[in-house]
């Protein structure tokens, strides 16, 4: 079987089709490699008016990468894909095809090149580029090349090729690739930033297989790879304890994480499994810092056990109303015993105690004198009612405790 019926052989095949087939429009389609000599970003390139506005960002000039003559013609090519966008650097080496263009109502010949993606010459997720003279290059990196060309590693140890890669881009030689395991998607970034949809292995080079059944799915989201001191061709692992910011979605797997605090003495029993323990199906958002915020409707959580509230600095609340609806509430200690005082209830006991107390003093801050032996009336009567008053209000104390609410 021919080798044209398989990968970019079948698709180069398919776009140079026999004389007398109904498909053969583009006789020149053939699949080519180009280098990239520039790129339209932004309004800020020279020829942004002139290769369509915004319409053309993505596009590339390119020149044919076995040229020798420094003032052929660019080439202008489109990118292929509309919805998944993998712009190339500079310097780095894209598939270019023929295809219709937008004047094929008009001319169904009409064409213009598109570019499919980089060719990964170095197989790294930070850059392929290849310089088009690496002899203009420093000795050491001159030698880097050299060695390749012969079939070794590139392998830079220091922190740039030199190679121009575009305005902005600044080459790192510690962004490392992921490591894969078998079954593996992975979508990679340029600057340590990675989405691994990948599963349960019998490996120990990741750190969580040691639960779960081979095949369980697992998903990684990953932004920033820490400190590493390996090179950067060595693939990494993900580590959710020392890359910058991730997500991970479990099903069966034990993450290691180490939480800031694990402190779970507020629970009288079954307090909630420590993070770097727990096995199952969870999310786990990991980063220097975390931010929810809502701007038309509620934040909600919601748990079917608890829901803890774990820091080392403290639990603030700023808000105008704060409103908490429990059976009970247990203010400074899981154990508080001493019920806190209904407020209106107390209000109004002490109210009546004054007002009692006011009136006895009333009554003794107006009594004349008698002859002895004679009984004071007026105070008698006042002693008694305010006697009767106290003892009242002292068979309502208990009622001022909440039943439900305690502190220490």
């Amino acid at each position: 079987m021919p080798i044209t019926q398989f990968g970019l052989g079948s698709l180069s095949n398919a776009f140079n089709p026999t004389q007398g087939n109904d498909f053969g429009l583009f006789d020149q389609s053939k699949i080519s490699a180009v280098r990239v000599e520039s790129i339209v970003m932004d309004d800020t390139h020279p020829r942004f008016r002139e290769l369509g506005e915004w319409n053309a960002i993505g596009t590339i000039e390119c020149s044919n990468i076995y040229s020798t003559n420094k003032d052929a013609p660019l080439t202008i090519a489109k990118p292929f894909f509309a919805n998944t966008k993998h712009y190339p650097l500079i310097n780095e080496i894209v598939y270019l095809i023929q295809l219709p263009s937008t004047n094929i109502g008009a001319n169904k010949n009409s064409s213009i090149s598109y570019y499919l993606d980089v060719v990964s010459l170095w197989n790294h997720p930070h850059h392929n580029g290849y310089p088009s003279n690496p002899n203009s290059l420093p000795n050491s990196q001159q030698k880097d090349y050299e060695q390749t060309a012969l079939g070794s590693v590139r392998r830079v140890t220091d922190q740039s090729t030199e190679i121009n890669l575009g305005k902005t881009f600044v080459e790192r030689s510690n962004i490392h690739p992921i490591l894969p395991f078998e079954g593996d998607n992975i979508m990679e970034g340029r600057w340590g930033n990675s989405i691994r949809m990948g599963s349960t292995v019998d490996n120990d080079r990741n750190n969580w297989s040691d639960e779960g059944k081979d095949g369980d799915p697992l998903l990684v989201i990953r932004n920033g790879q820490g400190q590493q001191d390996e090179e950067g061709w060595v693939p990494v692992v993900e580590d959710i304890n020392n890359d910058d910011s991730s997500i991970y979605l479990t099903s069966t797997q034990n993450v290691p994480l180490i939480a800031s605090s694990t402190d779970y003495t507020s629970y009288k029993t079954s307090p909630p499994e420590s993070p770097e323990r727990y096995a199952g199906k969870q999310v786990i958002i990991n980063s220097g810092r975390l931010v929810f915020n809502t701007t038309d409707d509620h934040l909600l959580l919601s748990s079917n056990k608890s829901i803890n509230l774990n820091s080392l600095g403290g639990v603030n609340f700023d808000t105008n109303t704060f409103t908490v609806q429990s059976s009970n509430i247990y203010l400074g200690s899981k154990n508080a015993s001493e019920p806190l005082l209904l407020g209106g209830k107390t209000i109004n006991l002490l109210n009546q105690l004054i007002t009692n107390l006011s009136g006895f003093m009333t009554v003794c801050s107006t009594l004349v004198s008698t002859p002895p032996g004679v009984p004071l009336v007026p105070l008698n009567v006042a002693a008694s009612q305010l006697d009767s008053s106290l003892k009242a209000l002292q068979s309502n104390l208990e009622s001022l405790k909440s039943k439900y609410n305690y502190t220490v």
